[in-house]
């Protein structure tokens, strides 16, 4: 059976809008997307709450830079046959950098280390699909508006700058906006049936990129 890493944050640890709690388990893309395989793949769910690129974020009690926590990610789920990566969403907000350059940067850093890894022991390293969170919207949640409401424009900007990066270092890609819309109960996170659309929505490109 092969083996995928899902490697996100909120948007893939299932942050559910309208509770502020947790989607229910059948909801959350990635076991979505491993239903959507009927069960020719193995999907391992590796998303966390705030988690950035490759920045630090010191207000919670975890490590949030993806770039340091990714290495020990992959040894611990080994032999994988493909990384997801779905981030850039906590980039933009301006304690942590704010600007979708730098999250597309991350995201290059964060290929890099999937590729230099030390994968003697699978022989070579496993394929990469960059996907693009879907851009933000308006809100009229307090908290959520002030942090991220100045970063919609920069928000658009991910999945072009995504796209070019994956075709650039011969990645898979996919658009989340193609598929689902954040909700305006916060303006970032998704709503039930579009994180279930999205792990559907991968199903193809994920059966494509591991030969089912």
């Amino acid at each position: 059976m092969k083996t995928v890493l899902a490697f996100g944050d909120s948007l893939t640890w299932g942050y559910n809008p309208a509770t502020v709690s947790r989607h229910e388990r059948e909801n959350r893309w990635p076991v979505a997307l491993a239903e959507a395989l009927g069960g020719r793949a193995d999907v391992v769910a590796e998303g966390l709450n705030g988690r950035t690129t490759a920045f630090d974020d010191h207000l919670a009690d975890c490590d949030r830079n993806g770039a340091r926590v990714l290495p020990t990610l992959l040894d611990s789920h080994k032999p994988l046959d493909l990384v997801i990566i779905m981030l850039g969403t906590n980039d933009l907000k301006p304690a942590v950098h704010g600007q979708a350059i730098a999250a597309k940067q991350g995201i290059e850093r964060l290929v890099g280390l999937v590729r230099h890894h030390a994968w003697s022991s699978q022989g070579k390293p496993p394929d990469v699909l960059i996907v693009a969170p879907p851009p933000f919207c308006e809100t009229a949640h307090t908290d959520f508006g002030a942090v991220f409401g100045r970063s919609i424009e920069e928000s658009h900007m991910l999945g072009s700058m995504y796209a070019d990066l994956a075709d650039e270092l011969e990645c898979g890609f996919f658009d989340a906006a193609t598929v689902a819309k954040t909700s305006p109960l916060d303006g970032i996170h998704l709503g039930a049936e579009e994180t279930k659309a999205l792990g559907k929505a991968l199903a193809p490109v994920v059966s494509l990129m591991l030969g089912l």
